[in-house]
């Protein structure tokens, strides 16, 4: 499945996708404050903690920012073709995020403390630097003087992909709130997605496009985690 390079609105893609998501949010919050976490507790035999909801309120506000995060970035500022086969895979990668996180905080009794609130301010920077770096190239290109160029300005001076290493950040912060060990499984999944194969596989296509301009930006800058990796 060819992601880059081919421009469309994919509009039935992004609807089909919108819609899913939606579905999705909505699981989330029957699992946290309706009826879901009963019955699921008692079907997956989890323990179902109906203390201190203030952490559930937390996962779900997460689940709302960012399904409007991404519809903004989907419906604005991506310009690529959508395949039918990612209007169904987005959806999926969401399921874990909006109904995964979920399940891990049910059991969770714990008030909220300082290692919440460091969450809290992980999942901030996470999502500005994930649309905040997008909206800033978005401009950029804009600029008829741009074309042809790579962008390698804004947060896109620190990481070659400074979008993932966002998403990084802001999924951490769900498995934080969740303060639940199993959850750190998604974010160490990401993370091992990215640096394997959606970073690799953007970087190839990056240096066909650009040639030595990518060559000398790639040769400065860490391709995932600043300064770092």
């Amino acid at each position: 499945m060819e992601l880059y390079g081919r421009h469309s609105k994919s509009i039935p893609q992004k609807v089909t996708i919108h819609v899913l998501e939606i579905l999705t949010l909505w699981l989330s919050f029957w699992i946290l404050f309706q009826d879901g976490g009963t019955w699921i507790g008692n079907t997956l035999h989890i323990h179902n903690s109906a203390e201190f909801t203030d952490r559930r309120i937390i996962i779900f506000t997460f689940s709302v920012i960012t399904f409007f995060r991404f519809a903004f970035m989907m419906t604005v500022l991506l310009k690529r073709a959508i395949p039918w086969e990612e209007s169904f895979s987005v959806p999926f990668g969401f399921v874990l995020y909006f109904v995964g996180f979920a399940l891990f905080t049910l059991p969770t009794s714990k008030p909220i403390d300082f290692i919440d609130i460091l969450g809290i301010i992980l999942f901030v920077v996470g999502s500005v630097l994930n649309t905040g770096g997008e909206i800033l190239r978005n401009q950029w290109k804009k600029n008829p003087d741009n074309k042809g160029k790579i962008y390698t300005e804004g947060f896109f001076k620190y990481s070659r992909h400074i979008n993932y290493f966002g998403d990084v950040l802001w999924v951490t912060a769900y498995a934080i709130i969740t303060r639940n060990w199993y959850a750190v499984s998604i974010p160490i999944f990401l993370i091992c997605l990215f640096a394997f194969y959606n970073a690799p596989k953007l970087d190839k296509y990056l240096k066909e496009k650009y040639g030595k301009g990518y060559d000398d930006y790639a040769n400065k800058t860490k391709m995932l985690i600043p300064f770092i990796y």
